[in-house]
């Protein structure tokens, strides 16, 4: 009688590397490749929303670079993911490369859908916090809610909590100043 193996082989950057440019997006979490799906139009919203006001903010103030979704960012020989958002600080612009990042992006943002929930928010959060992103923010579309975790300091806590009528603000980003309202606009 053989055995069937409990789990699939752990797939690695190298493995993530062959897959084809075009066709499906997929993330490299924690070993497991993982189809992600396109998010849904309330989704695309808010992305475009915040990144609009994080290019503004960033034009006028250059503390860094911003890319968004499908972007890779590499944190080690089994985690390849590809966030909403990624702000690379000035002093940081050594991580990137041609493929994305070899490393930590400063500031990270995830927009929860229903098919990735539980993945942005167990695995990854854990794997981001591990790699060094210094601060995550973990957006909930229906409850019009942002959760900003601290990685250094807290996987678990946020350190602010932001609902439709809060300010966005990072100690990233001196001076950002960014309604809440206007990342949840339909």
């Amino acid at each position: 009688m053989s055995t069937v193996p409990s789990k699939l082989p752990v797939c690695t950057v190298e493995d993530y590397k062959l897959m084809p440019e075009t066709g499906p997006r997929y993330q490299l979490v924690e070993g497991d490749l993982l189809m992600s799906p396109a998010p849904n139009r309330y989704h695309q919203d808010i992305s475009r929303n915040l990144e609009y006001q994080l290019l503004r903010y960033l034009e006028s103030h250059p503390f860094g670079i911003l890319y968004h979704a499908p972007f890779d960012v590499y944190l080690d020989d089994i985690n390849v993911f590809q966030p909403d958002i990624a702000v690379i600080l000035n002093a940081n612009r050594g991580i990137l490369n041609d493929a994305g990042t070899e490393g930590a992006p400063d500031l990270i943002v995830e927009i929860l859908s229903p098919k990735t929930r539980r993945i942005d928010l167990d695995p990854k959060k854990k794997v981001y916090a591990r790699a060094g992103v210094k601060e995550l923010w973990i957006i909930d579309p229906e409850p019009q809610r942002i959760d900003v975790f601290e990685l250094p300091r807290s996987v678990e806590h946020p350190a602010r909590v932001w609902g439709v009528e809060s300010t966005l603000s990072s100690e990233l980003l001196p001076e950002l100043a960014i309604a809440a309202a206007k990342v949840f606009a339909r």
